[in-house]
């Protein structure tokens, strides 16, 4: 073990181990996982191999690595994930349409947001996002909606992994990460302005399953000169309730 001393785990356990930590979507060094896993350099390097020659990971050009598609793939074909992206394709189809911009539905993994289906305008703006991608709660609309609506354990655990940067607009200050998730839970809207990508912006509602649980965030990401045109926020919300009507949600009182 990286800390020294014997370790039992299996080699299944390691690999699981390894997966785990990439939970907060961010790209690693070989040296991270092999803090984050508890695992020796030497074996986390054989890991991380047979990971990637798989195809569960894949090795960027700076050394870093990812989780890549084969692994993600077998995510979304688990019944839930299809069974959600099934019931919201009719909405981001509508949204696409009413916008020209993109659309996405992303559901929370660990301190990541990852997109399960995204349709794209054809003159819509230049991203990062794209599905199978995984990027911080705090720095996107989706990954706001979901930490707002989040178990207190996983927001003191992002507060914790700290608040990157990424443009001048990202929230990187406990404080205000609190009052904008309260504002969220108050208006059902989350709105983030180049946060991480310049000359966009991205508007989001959260979905909630037959039991009233935020299971999935809808979004529109365009240009921020369309920033205050009035479909976006409406349109999110529209599809957000059709969504969760498709899951079995019913508002309380209906």
């Amino acid at each position: 073990m990286s800390g020294g001393g014997r370790d039992d785990r299996s080699v299944a356990e390691k690999l699981f181990a390894i997966a785990d930590a990439f939970a907060g979507g961010e790209e690693l060094t070989l040296t991270d996982i092999a803090r984050r896993a508890n695992l020796p350099l030497s074996t986390t390097h054989r890991l991380v191999g047979q990971w990637a020659e798989w195809g569960g990971l894949v090795r960027a050009d700076d050394g870093r690595y990812r989780v890549g598609m084969r692994l993600w793939r077998l995510g979304v074909r688990q019944p839930t994930a299809m069974r959600l992206r099934n019931a919201a394709m009719p909405y981001l189809e509508d949204l696409l349409d009413a916008t020209g911009e993109h659309v996405h539905l992303a559901v929370r993994d660990g301190l990541g947001v990852v997109y399960l289906e995204r349709r794209s305008g054809d003159h819509a703006v230049a991203m990062v996002s794209d599905v199978g991608t995984v990027l911080p709660l705090h720095a996107t609309g989706v990954g706001l909606a979901l930490l707002a609506h989040a178990p207190t354990d996983v927001y003191d655990d992002v507060v914790a992994a700290g608040l990157t940067r990424f443009l001048p607009n990202t929230i990187t200050e406990e404080p205000e990460l609190r009052r904008r998730l309260a504002e969220i839970r108050q208006t059902g809207i989350a709105t983030s302005v180049q946060a991480l990508t310049r000359g966009a912006f991205s508007v989001a509602a959260p979905v909630r399953d037959a039991t009233g649980e935020v299971v999935a965030a809808v979004s529109i990401i365009a240009h921020v000169e369309r920033l205050g045109e009035p479909q976006f926020a409406l349109g999110v919300r529209i599809a957000a309730r059709g969504i969760s009507a498709a899951l079995g949600y019913r508002p309380p009182g209906m």
